[in-house]
């Protein structure tokens, strides 16, 4: 399916910085929380990630991601994961979270 710059354009597409992960053991897959600073003017925003395979939560302090952040928030068992961190997936191998070449600030929208 193709899509259109102006479709492309929809997407709010934000750098932000993990401030705090911790193991989500409820969860049916094996996922961690992710709390994520995305700059003054959003705030802090929280995430269900499922990236067990290759990060730890104690390595992902201060490490910077990507997200979608315009979605509608998606409950996720008991807690409410409000955007949508990015990851490159490997056939069978997990997913590998997807960031800037170096350090940006918070908030910064991907064009």
């Amino acid at each position: 399916m193709k899509v259109s710059f102006e479709d492309f354009l929809k997407f709010d597409i934000r750098v932000g910085t993990i401030t705090d992960a911790v193991t989500y053991s409820e969860a049916r897959k094996p996922a961690i929380k992710l709390w994520i600073d995305f700059g003054d003017k959003i705030g802090i925003k929280k995430s269900s990630a499922q990236i067990t395979e290759y990060y730890k939560p104690e390595t992902l302090m201060g490490y910077q991601v990507i997200a979608l952040i315009n979605l509608p928030p998606r409950q996720i068992g008991k807690f409410l994961s409000e955007v949508l961190v990015l990851g490159i997936v490997y056939e069978g191998m997990g997913v590998k979270l997807v960031k800037p070449d170096g350090e940006v600030p918070n908030g910064a929208k991907l064009l």
